[in-house]
């Protein structure tokens, strides 16, 4: 694991800037940059079995050979630890090990990780700062990177939470040697969505990049720094959701309500739904007479060949009715005063956000795709 000098991507955020180191080797580098970064401080570092136990041992030597001081709150992997139980633990592991307010959380490991430690910091002595090291794919481009933390509830996805920005992100390349090729896809699933968002140029060239950012090669390393530029893009306009960010959640309305369907297990990854989400959300704007349907059938062939979903059909087990699905979607986040909002397209690289969607429409369509 050879360290070479990072990618940095700038969020700048008035009074809340950092920055995202993008490239290999970065874990080793972690505990000298944390120790030049925040002299004195102690360190939580909140992480899953599965990242424990194939990246840990990379992590404790870095925090050890730099003298820090730190603390590991393990917790089981899966999306199913995004509650209020893994939440009131994690928490109360980090005021057992007496951390202190200026005292800094790490967040190490995939966006389910990610999104709890960073709401642990948020609420822990009313508000402690944060370190993201994302561990997958999805987090690195995605998650790790914005400052939206929180949990799943029984009602819905992602519903408890609070925006709370990093002080950095670290993204380290080499992580994708122990991920395995269904976690990998899953987060391509995100990269995929920044093209289809407002960058047809981006698309056409993951089109034309697919198998060497499959492989590994230069083109990965790439396709992570353009799509953490794009998210920061978002972020910089809209840091607080109350627009244009909105359409980071390409897909994720038909998504989200999918994994909440199937219980936030792995019969359906978050990525997984979002791919779905996306070839929903162009399926239905060309049924609206939105947008063309041969963009349709692109964007789901590229999904297809990078090894994800692209139909409700495709997912194993039983569902609830459309009735439910739709009761489900309208929990969502983007909903307003139950009207349902709903990111639809006019076509590869030109989603829009759309208001007051009819939910007749929406259940029709479901109904159809089932």
């Amino acid at each position: 694991m050879t360290s070479t000098d990072p990618t940095i991507v700038h969020i700048p955020l008035a009074g809340r800037a950092y920055d995202i180191h993008i490239g290999h080797g970065q874990l080793e580098q972690v505990g000298t940059r944390l120790k030049t970064m925040f002299p004195g401080a102690r360190f939580g570092v909140i992480t899953d079995q599965n990242v424990a136990q194939t990246q840990g041992g990379r992590l404790k030597k870095s925090l050890k050979q730099a003298g820090l001081d730190f603390t590991f709150i393990t917790l089981p992997a899966g999306e199913s630890t995004k509650s209020h139980a893994h939440l009131s633990q994690s928490v109360d592991a980090v005021l057992g090990a007496k951390l202190e307010r200026n005292d800094i959380i790490i967040a190490f490991g995939g966006g389910v990780i990610g999104d709890l430690a960073g709401f642990v910091a948020a609420i822990t002595r009313r508000g402690m700062d944060f370190v993201q090291i994302p561990t997958s794919l999805l987090a690195q481009v995605d998650s790790s990177v914005g400052g939206k933390t929180g949990i799943n509830s029984p009602l819905g996805k992602n519903l408890v939470g609070a925006f709370h920005q990093p002080k950095l992100v670290i993204a380290d390349l080499d992580v994708y040697d122990t991920l395995p090729p269904r976690q990998f896809a899953a987060g391509f699933a995100e990269v995929i969505k920044y093209g289809l968002i407002d960058d047809e140029e981006f698309f056409f060239w993951l089109e034309e990049n697919l198998e060497g950012i499959l492989n590994g090669g230069p083109a990965r390393a790439e396709a992570i720094a353009r799509s953490c530029a794009a998210k920061a893009r978002f972020v910089i306009a809209d840091e607080l959701e109350g627009g244009v960010r909105a359409l980071l959640n390409l897909g994720h309305t038909f998504g989200h309500a999918l994994e909440t369907a199937t219980g936030y297990s792995d019969r359906l990854l978050h990525g997984e739904g979002v791919a779905i989400g996306m070839v929903l959300a162009h399926r239905f704007s060309a049924r609206m007479g939105l947008s063309p349907s041969q963009d349709n059938v692109r964007v789901e062939r590229y999904l297809q060949r990078a090894g994800l979903p692209t139909s409700i059909a495709q997912i194993k087990g039983n569902l609830p009715d459309t009735k439910e699905l739709l009761s489900l979607m309208a929990q969502d986040k983007k909903a307003t005063r139950g009207k349902m909002n709903l990111i639809l397209t006019h076509g590869i690289g030109k989603a829009f956000i759309a208001k007051d969607v009819d939910p007749d429409e929406v259940a029709d369509f479901i109904e159809e795709m089932r």
